[in-house]
């Protein structure tokens, strides 16, 4: 069994703030959401919180992000960080991504208790 190939696009380090940037509005976007109980935007800006985080991240140390559709496709890229660095984040990237099909996808509301607000947030 052959595996799949990471897509990664290659970027400036300098530009990690562009991502710090776009995780920070995603953040904020998912506090006001949270402040109307608007479950889907708090999980959905969640998500794409911790993919900006993740590609900040990547760019700062490793210039690259990932290039791929699957969103999970970016944890693989906790492995090419330095251990001191890694220590958990990835676990916590994939807690949270793993809710978008959920989230987004699903025949059924998404609710506060699903955690990706309280486990952000409280």
């Amino acid at each position: 069994m052959t595996s799949k190939k990471l897509k990664v696009v290659y970027v400036d380090k300098t530009s990690y703030r562009v991502y710090l940037n776009k995780a920070k509005d995603f953040y904020e976007i998912m506090i006001k959401a949270s402040e109307t109980a608007n479950w889907t935007a708090v999980g959905l800006n969640a998500v794409h919180c911790a993919i900006s985080c993740c590609d900040a991240i990547f760019t700062f140390y490793l210039g690259i992000r990932s290039g791929g559709e699957d969103h999970m496709d970016v944890l693989n890229l906790f492995n090419r960080l330095p251990r001191n660095i890694e220590a958990g984040e990835s676990n916590i990237c994939k807690r949270i991504i793993a809710k978008k099909n959920l989230i987004a996808y699903e025949n059924r509301d998404f609710r506060e208790i699903e955690g990706v607000y309280n486990f952000l947030c409280k």
